[in-house]
C-alpha cells in the first residue's frame, strides 16, 4: 500500500478543515478552526464529529471517490452533523462508536446519492443526507439498550468547568450578564445551535469567525434572524419557537444561502430574504407539529426545503435574470461572488454573449451611421452600422461621380465569426451614385448563422462578388464578398447588422463587437464588448509577432522567471500553464500554489481570475498585463477593471464589503500604454507600460506601475514599482 505524499496528507487535512466551514458555505481556513473548537466545548460532541469526518474522507479516498471533492469539504460536512448530533446526546463507550461508525456510513452514501439526484437538476444536496441519516438513526437508536443517554449539558456551568476552569466560567458570566437585549442573545444561540452548541459563547465566536470570512454574509445572518424575529412579532407568533432548539437558525443560513452565495449579493437577494422568512416560518411550525408526535427535531429542514426550492424556481425564468441573479461560477465568498461578477459585467457584456463577434472588414473604416441612424436604422432595425473607408476627410478621392471613386467600393468583405451561410440574395445592379432601389431594399445580401438566434447580415454588396454559396461553413476572416452599392444605398458603403432570425429583413439584435481599435488623431484606444459611434474611425487588431508570440501560452509550456523585491537576493519562479476540466488554461505557479485563469483569441489576451498568493510573482504579472491586445498601435491605450476582491484587504475594503450589495465606492483600474516598438532584420521589440490603480470616491488611493519589456517573442523584462514594492524580473531563457 502506497503512503500518501506530502501534499496528499495536507490536502486532507485541508479537506477536515472545509467540512467545518462548508456549513456556512465558506472555505475559510480561520473560520474552519474556529468552528472545529467551538465543537469542542462539548468534548464528546467534538471529538464524534471529528471521528466522523475523518472517517468519511478517509472512506471516500480509499473508495476512489473524487479526490477534489474530498479535499474540499463536500463529503465531509453532513457526517459531520451527524457526529456532533449524536456526540450531544449519548454518553461515549464502545456501543456509541460502533453506531457512529455505521450511522456515518449511511450518510455518505445518501450524500453520493442524493449529490447525483440534485445534481441532475443544477442543484445544491446541502444538509439532506444529513436529516434523512440523523432521523433514522435517532429512531432505529431508541431500540440499542447498549446506548446510554447523555446528561451532559443539563448542568452546562459545571461542564464549562471542567473544559476551562474558571476563566471559562467567568467569561461565560460576563457576556451573560451583559445589557443586551433578549432578541441578540437569540440570535448568538441560534448561532451556536448550527454545531449543537446552546449557550452564547459559541454564538459569539461564530460570529467573529462569520464576520472575518464575508461582511456580506454576517450581515445576512442578522438581516435573516431579525427579519424572523420582528415579523414573529408582528404577526403574533410564538416568540417560543425561535428558542426552542435555537431553532432560529434556519433563517440565518437560509439568508446567507440566498442573499449571497447561491445569488449574487444585491438589493433583490437582500429582498427575497425578507419575502422568504414567513414562508420559512410556515414551514417550521408546520412540521414542527408533525416531528412532534416522532419526538423528532426538525433541525435544518425549513432550510434545505426553501433554498432548494427557490433556487429550482428562479432556473425556470424568461427574463429579468439579473433581478436576482444566479452565482454561475461559485468563489465561495458573498463578496467574491458580487465583484466578480460586477468586474465581469464591465468587462463583457452585461447579458453574456455566446459569440464574439468581429469587425467584417480589414484596415480602417469610419462609421457614417450608428445605432438610431439619421437617415435609416430606425424602430426595428436601429442596432445597426453603416461603415464606409476615408482618407484626409473624404471617402473618395475624385469627383465622386462613379463608383470606382470610392475607397470601400469593391473592398473584400469578410466574415465576423464563425458560422454557416443561411442566405444569399445576390443579383441585384449597383445603384449609380446618388440614387437608390427602393424595389430590394437590402441589395445583394449575406446572412451568417453563428449559434441559435444569433446571426450577421451584412447588405448593398456588390453584383457577382461572393465568394462563398448558401450552406457553406465560414471561418472567421473568411472571404465573403466585396462591397459595392446595391439596394437603399445612394453611395457604396457596408451595412453590418446582428439579429434573431435567419431571414433578410429581420429585425436587427443590439449585439457588441467583442473588439476594435478606435482612432482618434495620433492616438488609439481598444474597445472591447462595444458598440462603434458615428464618425467613429475603427479597424481591427492586426496580430504582431512578438506580442503573439510572447502571450500566446501553450499548455505544458514551462516560464522560468528569476526577479528580486526591493533590491533583496535575487530568486525564481516557475509557471507552467495547464488546462482544467472545462477546457480553460491557466498559469500555476507550484512554488506560492498561485493560479492565474486566461484567454488568448489570436487578437487578445486577458486575465480572467486569480487564486493564490497576493505576494507572488505572477500576482504581480496578474494585474500588470491584465488585457493586452496583440497588436501594435504607437499610443494605444488599453482601460479595464479589476474585481475588487482581487485587492489586498484594508480597513476601507472591510468598510466597502458591508454595503457592497447597495452600493460600490471603489474601483479598480487598469490601464496599459503602447510606448515604443523597434523592428529590425535583427531583433524586434515592444516596451508596455501599466498601472494599476484603486479608487475611492474617484480619488486614487494607490498605485502600483508595471513595464513590460518584449523582445523577441519573450518577456525579457518585468519590473514592478509602487509606495510598499519595487520587483524587478525577467523570463530566463530556456
Amino acid at each position: 500500500m502506497t503512503l500518501p505524499s506530502k501534499k496528499q496528507t495536507v490536502a486532507f487535512i485541508i479537506g477536515v478543515l472545509y467540512s467545518y466551514s462548508q456549513i456556512f458555505f465558506s472555505k475559510n481556513k480561520v473560520f474552519a478552526l474556529i468552528l472545529l473548537a467551538v465543537t469542542f466545548f462539548d468534548w464528546l460532541a467534538g471529538l464524534s464529529g471529528l471521528v466522523a469526518v475523518v472517517f468519511v474522507n478517509g472512506l471516500a479516498i480509499v473508495m476512489g471517490y473524487n479526490r477534489y471533492n474530498v479535499n474540499q469539504g463536500y463529503y465531509g460536512f453532513n457526517s459531520l452533523l451527524i457526529g456532533l448530533g449524536l456526540g450531544i446526546y449519548y454518553q461515549p463507550g464502545f456501543a456509541f462508536f460502533l453506531l457512529l461508525i455505521f450511522a456515518v456510513l449511511f450518510t455518505f452514501f445518501l450524500t453520493i446519492w442524493l449529490e447525483n439526484h440534485f445534481g441532475k437538476y443544477g442543484l445544491p444536496y446541502l444538509a439532506w443526507p444529513f436529516l434523512f441519516g440523523i432521523w433514522m438513526v435517532s429512531l432505529a437508536a431508541r431500540q440499542f439498550t447498549a446506548l446510554e443517554v447523555s446528561g451532559r449539558g443539563l448542568y452546562m456551568l459545571n461542564d464549562m468547568y471542567d473544559y476551562g476552569g474558571t476563566f471559562l466560567v467567568d467569561a461565560y458570566h460576563w457576556i451573560n450578564n451583559l445589557p443586551v437585549h433578549e432578541s441578540i442573545l437569540l440570535y448568538f444561540k441560534s448561532l451556536g445551535a448550527i454545531f449543537f452548541q446552546y449557550h452564547l459563547l459559541a454564538g459569539v465566536l461564530i460570529a467573529i469567525g462569520l464576520l472575518i470570512y464575508s461582511r456580506i454574509a454576517f450581515l445576512l445572518s442578522l438581516v435573516g434572524f431579525f427579519s424572523a424575529y420582528f415579523y414573529y412579532l408582528f404577526i403574533g407568533a410564538n416568540l417560543g419557537e425561535l428558542s426552542y432548539d435555537y431553532i432560529g437558525f434556519n433563517y440565518i443560513l437560509t439568508s446567507i444561502a440566498i442573499g449571497g452565495f447561491f445569488l449574487i449579493p444585491s438589493k433583490y437577494s437582500f429582498l427575497w430574504v425578507l419575502l422568504l422568512t414567513p414562508i420559512i416560518s410556515i414551514i417550521i411550525t408546520s412540521t414542527s407539529t408533525f416531528f412532534y408526535n416522532l419526538q423528532l427535531s426538525i433541525y435544518s429542514l425549513a432550510f434545505n426545503i426553501i433554498v432548494v426550492m427557490f433556487v429550482y424556481a428562479l432556473k425556470f425564468r424568461e427574463r429579468n435574470f439579473t433581478h436576482p441573479e444566479l452565482v454561475v461560477v461559485q468563489q465561495y465568498s458573498p463578496e467574491k461572488n458580487l465583484y466578480t461578477q460586477n468586474n465581469y459585467n464591465s468587462r463583457f457584456d452585461i447579458t453574456g454573449q455566446k459569440v464574439q463577434i468581429h469587425l467584417p472588414f480589414w484596415g480602417e473604416w469610419i462609421v457614417t451611421q450608428a445605432h438610431n441612424g439619421e437617415h435609416t436604422h430606425k424602430k426595428d432595425w436601429r442596432h445597426a452600422w453603416d461603415f464606409e473607408m476615408k482618407e484626409e476627410g473624404k471617402t473618395y478621392p475624385k469627383e465622386g461621380n462613379r463608383l470606382e471613386d470610392y475607397y470601400c467600393y469593391n473592398q473584400p468583405v469578410i466574415a465576423p465569426a464563425d458560422g454557416i451561410v443561411q442566405e444569399i440574395l445576390d443579383g441585384v445592379d449597383d445603384n449609380p451614385i446618388g440614387e437608390v432601389n427602393l424595389e430590394k431594399n437590402w441589395g445583394n445580401t449575406i446572412v451568417i448563422k453563428h449559434e441559435d438566434k444569433i446571426y450577421s447580415k451584412i447588405s448593398h454588396l456588390k453584383k457577382g462578388s461572393f465568394a462563398v454559396s448558401k450552406g457553406d461553413e465560414v471561418k472567421r476572416g473568411a472571404l465573403l464578398a466585396k462591397v459595392g452599392n446595391s439596394g437603399r444605398s445612394p453611395y457604396p458603403h457596408m451595412h453590418f447588422q446582428m439579429q434573431k432570425d435567419p431571414f433578410i429583413g429581420s429585425r436587427t439584435l443590439d449585439y457588441p463587437f467583442s473588439e476594435y481599435i478606435v482612432k482618434q488623431e495620433n492616438s488609439f484606444t481598444l474597445h472591447t464588448y462595444d458598440r462603434p459611434l458615428k464618425d467613429q474611425l475603427v479597424a481591427g487588431i492586426t496580430k504582431n509577432n512578438t506580442l503573439f508570440k510572447a502571450f500566446n501560452f501553450i499548455p505544458g509550456q514551462v516560464i522560468n522567471f528569476k526577479y528580486s523585491i526591493n533590491n533583496a537576493e535575487e530568486q525564481t519562479e516557475l509557471w507552467e500553464v495547464k488546462t482544467d476540466i472545462y477546457n480553460n488554461t491557466y498559469l500555476h505557479c507550484e512554488k506560492t500554489s498561485s493560479v492565474a485563469w486566461f484567454r488568448n483569441d489570436d487578437k487578445l489576451f486577458y486575465f480572467t481570475q486569480f487564486t493564490g498568493n497576493n505576494n507572488s510573482l505572477l500576482y504581480y504579472f496578474y494585474l500588470g498585463a491584465y488585457k493586452v491586445a496583440l497588436g501594435y498601435f504607437q499610443n494605444l491605450v488599453v482601460n479595464d477593471r479589476f474585481p475588487l476582491a482581487i485587492l489586498k484587504n484594508n480597513f476601507k475594503r472591510f468598510l466597502q464589503d458591508f454595503i457592497a450589495p447597495f452600493y460600490i465606492f471603489m474601483k479598480a483600474e487598469y490601464k496599459l500604454n503602447y510606448v515604443k516598438m523597434e523592428d529590425d532584420l535583427s531583433t524586434s521589440s515592444v516596451l508596455l507600460r501599466s498601472e494599476a490603480k484603486l479608487k475611492i470616491s474617484g480619488k486614487n488611493s494607490s498605485i502600483i506601475q508595471f513595464e513590460i519589456f518584449v523582445e523577441d517573442g519573450r518577456i525579457s523584462r518585468f519590473d514592478v514599482k509602487s509606495k510598499q514594492i519595487q520587483i524587478s524580473a525577467g523570463e530566463i531563457k530556456s
